[in-house]
């Protein structure tokens, strides 16, 4: 048995509150229960039944899932539907014309309001700006900006008029983006002149610049810029646009191009195995139905909530949790566009605090980091601010630790907000696996029971079933409407990477590894397939050990890769962010012996780490995601190569070259 299944197991229930549970949109386990039944019941019905009751459509579907050119399915293909509409005009017609829908935050604390009605008028304006540009249906439309209201202006305006967007986080380097330029194919580029970050100007007009005279990206005929700080650019006469200029003076309303509900709504860039990254294509209609129900679902979303997503649209959690989902329920939303630590590291909790934001959904990587400044600065504990508005509690990215979910469960919620620890990725659209805040007992570092719907198993390599208790493949067994239609422009890479031979092209492969529990059925996720270490023919999930070394008092963040051995096949590399300053010298090997030791308790022997290296951070990008292959290369012994132009502390990677 494994360290993380035992703990699983030792762990207490946690309850969801009685208030919460009578009121929640899924309230108590026989109501989550009964929503399973009826998927497996009548799979086709049950989502054709939300479809229809969720989503405004132009033209009804009457095909509910299409599945003759598997595993390229579809999902109320014969319907046509507007994302835009359904986001804003539905608000203007339900009474939410005047609601707030953005409080936006700017790095400096001005906050600004958007009402749905703002909203829908600056959409509809840009809209008829890029369509008098010539863009059209079917066009790809590159968004590389800053957080900001601009930026879901822009995908909004995008879905109004049937253009496909594809949103290139604002972190990456002129290469990567004019990599994503020429895979998709774009015609056009919103940008900013520059954003703003922790106090800092940090260009993207230049950026595009150099990223469009690399060559290859002819097909960009207009660069539509955002004024965001004034900063001086160059600007081509002719192909550079400013956005108010776009916009200004054009027609307050602009009619919605009706699209099929296969329609590619974006394409958006995530990392592979192999070193190109994947455009992972997503539908319309069956994208904004689960972004939607996962609203309601997860997050119970209510009226009176303010919900704050710390996500950047760059990332899908950005896509599906601020720049639609919310806005298709007509939630108010807090969207920020600086960092969690500017001016200090109290920065989120004295905004949910003036906000009174009441669901708060962020990363386990951001959590560890206020950890470490809280427990080193009263002044930034959350117990210094009002956190009584939060009801409920989010952890999205990766799997949380379960010392950091009782500290998040203690400090942040007070004892008194679930926490849905939701496991989903770019290729689902939205959650799969999480706890239902009103439904779900919860066990710390367990992403819960599947949502009603998602047919989730753990498989061995040949797709077949395991008990409960082995750990294993993490699978979904049938298609669901939000799931990845294709890779742009490469579907034998679509087929080989997400429904492989060896599953018979027909389970869903999501490159996690999990293990269920035996007695509450509950699924730990315990990494990626290529994390999870083969040790003396040991199989152990990286998350496993890294929990074990965060549980330690002294420890404030972990990451743990192999590196090929020659006695044991592979050996464990940890490298560690002490809640101290970096020890070195003598020091360092005594504190490394005693966190060998600590994790051999916890796991067992056979988990200790061979090598332990300490760092005054992680490598992490500016979104705050560990770089984990540029500590695989690290524990090699090897030099970097890779492009490290998004990562926010370079200089950290010389001190994790010491090994102790």
């Amino acid at each position: 048995m494994s360290g993380m299944e035992s703990l699983s197991q030792e762990s207490r229930l946690f309850q969801p509150p009685a208030a919460l549970s009578k009121d929640a949109a899924i309230s108590g386990m026989a109501a989550y229960q009964a929503l399973c039944a009826e998927a497996e019941r009548d799979y086709e019905g049950f989502w054709a039944r939300l479809a229809r009751e969720n989503l405004s459509w132009h033209k009804p579907f009457t095909r509910t899932l299409d599945e003759s050119n598997a595993p390229f399915y579809q999902w109320f293909d014969d319907g046509q539907l507007n994302v835009s509409y359904n986001c804003l005009d539905r608000n203007l017609q339900n009474g939410n014309a005047d609601k707030t829908a953005v409080l936006f935050e700017s790095d400096d604390g001005k906050v600004t309001p958007i009402t749905y009605r703002e909203l829908h008028r600056r959409v509809c304006q840009f809209s008829n700006g890029l369509r008098k540009m010539g863009i059209q249906k079917g066009d790809r439309v590159v968004i590389y900006m800053p957080m900001s209201v601009e930026g879901i202006i822009a995908m909004q305006s995008c879905a109004r008029i049937g253009a496909t967007h594809s949103v290139v986080f604002g972190g990456f380097s002129a290469k990567s983006l004019q990599e994503r330029v020429i895979d998709v194919g774009a015609v056009a580029l919103i940008t900013a002149d520059e954003q703003v970050r922790g106090g800092k100007h940090l260009p993207l007009k230049a950026i595009v610049d150099e990223a469009l005279a690399l060559g290859g990206c002819e097909a960009v005929k207009n660069v539509v810029i955002y004024k965001r700080t004034g900063g001086a650019i160059s600007v081509q006469a002719g192909r550079d646009h400013w956005m108010s200029d776009v916009s200004a003076g054009q027609p307050e309303t602009c009619e919605p191009e009706w699209v099929g509900a296969e329609h590619p709504l974006f394409v958006l860039y995530t990392s592979g195995s192999t070193g190109k990254p994947k455009g992972v294509q997503h539908a319309s209609g069956g994208y904004l139905l689960w972004a939607m129900l996962t609203m309601k679902w997860t997050f119970d979303i209510k009226p009176a909530d303010v919900f704050w997503c710390t996500a950047d649209i760059g990332w899908v959690t950005g896509h599906t949790y601020i720049a639609y989902g919310p806005l298709a329920v007509g939630a108010t939303q807090v969207v920020f566009e600086g960092i969690p630590t500017f001016p200090n590291a109290g920065r989120f909790w004295d905004m949910i605090q003036r906000h009174k934001v009441s669901i708060f959904y962020t990363a386990p990587t951001a959590i560890r980091s206020l950890i470490k400044a809280a427990e080193a600065d009263i002044e930034v504990h959350p117990s210094s601010y009002d956190l009584t508005s939060l009801r409920i509690l989010g952890s999205v990215g990766e799997p949380i630790n379960p010392e950091a979910w009782m500290w998040y469960y203690k400090n942040i919620g007070g004892e008194r907000c679930p926490i849905v620890d939701t496991f989903w990725q770019t290729e689902t659209g939205g959650h799969m696996i999480s706890p239902m805040p009103g439904a779900t007992p919860m066990v710390p570092g367990s992403c819960t029971l599947p949502l009603p719907g998602i047919m989730a198993a753990i498989v061995d390599e040949t797709g077949v079933d395991l008990p409960d208790g082995s750990g294993g493949i993490l699978v979904v067994k049938r298609p669901w409407p939000s799931m990845i239609r294709n890779i742009w422009g490469d579907p034998e890479r679509f087929k080989t990477s997400y429904f492989p031979e060896e599953f018979k092209g027909k389970l869903y492969l999501a490159g996690d590894g999990a293990i269920r529990n035996k007695d509450t059925g509950y699924f730990t996720i315990t990494g990626r397939i290529d994390d999870v270490l083969n040790v003396s023919g040991h199989r152990m999930g990286t998350m496993e050990i890294e929990s074990a070394l965060v549980a330690n008092p002294i420890v404030a963040e972990a990451a743990v890769v192999g590196k090929p051995d020659e006695t044991t096949g592979e050996s464990i590399c940890a490298f560690v962010v002490l809640k101290r300053s970096r020890p070195t010298g003598d020091e360092a090997k005594q504190i490394a012996k005693e966190l060998r030791d600590w994790v051999a308790k916890e796991i067992g022997p056979i988990a200790k780490p061979k090598e332990i290296r300490f760092g005054d951070n992680l490598p992490k990008t500016r979104s705050g995601k560990i770089m984990r292959r540029l500590l695989r290369v690290l524990a090699k012994g090897e030099e970097i190569t890779q492009d490290v132009s998004t990562l926010e502390n370079p200089a950290i990677l010389e001190q994790l070259k010491e090994a102790q």
